[in-house]
């Protein structure tokens, strides 16, 4: 082939050159006759088919078969059309996939060598705006930042919507399960499923509250009255532990680098708590203490009793407090927290799609009230709605609300004991004297009878006399330890309360019948008032079973069919706890670092115990690498029990060890 059969560029077109635009023949197969190729593989694929049909059919469908002649013909065009048809849609995908990324190839290095030229507009911008060694690309650089957030967390709320179906799909029902999944299952503090009051049969209510504790926000939620005292020492305290958590890592460093064993997790803890009189102590008239290196004591006395607001007669912007609020406040440490968790949550539901009618922020108070419509009246409400209400608690509160809770249930005792004394006294008051009603008068009769054919003969003592702790209500209540008396959960007390309403019920039924004198209906509005009130009491949050954080209290309704808000606040509940709580941690588990039982007599890959020779025989065959044994028990220095080296690092010989040691 000479010069000229040569494509000289994509402009050649031939069927037959090979690269040429249109040919069939490539440079790559090396001028491979394809054509035979292919006739020999359509070739070899017929003569299977007609080898199986002659072995499988029987002799006379083969005979009044054309095999050699039509048979073969139509198998081979078929063969040949169809593998045309794949080989050429695989070459157009192919073409097509290639195209893409040589052009995404060539925009990208086009992109490379345009940077490095500045055009004159540009310049001249960077000239008015200051300069071109003062221009700041800060703006530009958050814009970008943003943009590649809300992307990850568009796509993040769309898997986790996914993920949501396929579990719904999964379970073929809704359950708590539906709502926070993983990590944050443990912060639920109640999730109840309840048929709705007004249409049981499709549409259901939904409690959920999730508490988040201090030690598990990110950023810590302080009261809007925190003084600014209370501020600083936290400020202090936090800067104090992270001071001793880097002398605690240090010291682990040491350990390890000297040979000795790790200290365990109980270790770890004394250690700490060793190392805290050396930031602070509790003397708190000195002056020249530990605890006012950080902050002076006259600072801390001019700031003293020093709340969110200043009296403004004597506000003097000269003063020291004032000047020292005025940084506190800049930093924003007070309201930092809450707002946070305010603009989490209204951002989640903007994004996706759960609006809301009705907000109420009570800054002061920290607390939020977010609902989808502003009515109340559940009679003019659709079936698909929410509510979520937000506060930050502390334990005063919590104390506080732990006896407005006492009260409240000892209340509902009461006013059912009165009901119930009520029907007691008219139920015995229409019974017939002259015969039994039920088994008190049956027993009363047969009292006498019983002492003096079966008692006196036995000397048991008789029934009355036997002393009745069972009230035939509720089971007998075990006495009260510690953990009942700090942590009471009213189990026992609120079943008893149900299962006088149900008593109570049952017995007017069976006292009235069919009747419904002034006195039944009088009761039975009454009982289903009190029962009303006492089944929503029963839905709230006990107290006792919160601690200081953030609670979430989210009430939903939604058709039992349909379940779009319950889909919805699933996805808004798991992105906010994501973004405002750490989660659980296990102190075990983060504290959890390599282990001395990697470190052996046999980490220097020594088939017996070493020596001198083998440790030459090792440092020749690895020259690079310091072979050094590691230190055996016997000859690790002596150390008092419960006393931690705390000194430097030393490069003594032995003190840090080889390559293959530390492995």
């Amino acid at each position: 082939m000479g010069a000229i059969d040569l494509p000289k560029s994509p402009n050649v077109f031939h069927p037959e050159k090979p690269s040429a635009v249109g040919s069939r023949n490539s440079l790559a197969q090396e001028y491979r006759d394809q054509q035979a190729e292919v006739n020999l593989l359509l070739e070899e694929e017929t003569n299977k088919v007609i080898h199986h049909l002659t072995a499988k059919l029987p002799k006379d469908v083969l005979e009044r078969l054309d095999v050699m002649g039509g048979l073969k013909e139509k198998l081979y065009n078929y063969f040949n059309q169809n593998y045309q048809n794949m080989f050429n849609r695989y070459m157009v995908t192919s073409e097509d996939e290639m195209v893409k990324k040589v052009r995404n190839f060539i925009d990208k290095e086009e992109t490379k060598v345009l940077t490095r030229y500045t055009p004159k507009e540009i310049a001249d911008l960077l000239d008015a705006v200051g300069g071109a060694d003062k221009f700041n690309t800060g703006e530009v650089e958050k814009s970008m930042v943003n943009m590649y957030g809300h992307l990850q967390g568009h796509i993040q709320r769309g898997v986790n919507e996914l993920e949501t179906h396929t579990n719904s799909i999964l379970r073929q029902k809704t359950d708590t399960g539906a709502f926070v999944r993983g990590e944050n299952a443990y912060s639920i503090v109640k999730c109840a499923f309840k048929d709705n009051q007004i249409k049981p049969k499709t549409v259901s209510d939904v409690k959920l509250s999730v508490n988040i504790l201090d030690s598990e926000l990110i950023s810590p939620i302080f009261h809007y009255q925190v003084t600014v005292v209370y501020l600083m020492k936290d400020l202090i305290s936090k800067h104090i532990i992270d001071n001793i958590d880097k002398m605690i890592e240090q010291i682990k460093d040491d350990r390890i680098d000297q040979g000795i064993e790790e200290l365990t997790d109980s270790e770890i803890i004394f250690t700490k708590i060793g190392k805290v009189e050396a930031f602070t102590d509790d003397n708190a008239e000195e002056a020249k203490s530990k605890r006012y290196n950080y902050m002076a004591k006259a600072l801390m006395d001019r700031i003293a009793d020093l709340r969110a607001e200043i009296d403004p007669e004597s506000f003097d912007a000269l003063n020291i407090r004032e000047n020292i609020k005025k940084i506190i406040d800049m930093e924003n440490i007070r309201n930092r927290g809450f707002n946070t968790a305010i603009n989490s949550i209204t951002s989640i539901l903007d994004t996706s799609k759960m609006g809301y009618q009705y907000i109420e922020n009570l800054k002061n108070g920290r607390e939020v009230i977010i609902r989808e419509y502003e009515d109340t009246d559940i009679a003019n409400l659709p079936d698909e709605r929410y509510q979520i209400k937000m506060r930050y608690f502390d334990n005063a509160q919590l104390i506080e609300d732990r006896k407005a809770y006492d009260v409240q249930l000892k209340s509902f005792e009461t006013e059912i004991q009165h009901i119930w004394d009520i029907l007691e006294v008219i139920y015995q008051g229409q019974k017939k004297s002259f015969r039994v009603n039920d088994f008190d008068d049956l027993a009363l009769k047969n009292k006498n009878r019983v002492k003096k054919l079966i008692k006196d003969k036995s000397g048991e003592p008789v029934y009355e006399d036997i002393a009745k702790v069972w009230d035939e209500i509720s089971f007998v209540k075990p006495a009260e330890t510690e953990v009942e008396k700090s942590n009471r959960t009213y189990i026992y007390e609120k079943d008893r309360i149900r299962s006088k309403i149900i008593r109570m019920r049952e017995r007017m039924k069976r006292m009235y019948d069919f009747l419904y004198p002034i006195e039944r209906r009088v009761m039975e509005e009454r009982l289903t008032w009190l029962e009303k009130e006492y089944y929503r009491f029963d839905y709230m949050i006990n107290p006792y079973h919160l601690q200081p954080g953030l609670l979430l209290d989210v009430d939903i309704t939604s058709i039992k069919r349909k379940k779009v808000t319950l889909d919805a606040m699933a996805n808004v509940l798991n992105e906010f706890l994501h973004g405002v709580s750490k989660g659980f941690s296990d102190a075990a588990f983060a504290s959890f670092s390599r282990r001395r039982s990697t470190v052996r007599e046999d980490i220097n890959q020594s088939f017996s115990s070493a020596s001198v020779e083998e440790d030459h025989t090792v440092a020749e065959t690895v020259p690079k690498a310091k072979v050094i044994a590691a230190p055996k028990a016997v000859a690790a220095p002596k150390k008092k029990a419960g006393v931690v080296d705390t000194r430097s690092k030393s490069r003594r010989s032995g003190g840090r060890g080889s390559t293959l040691t530390e492995l």
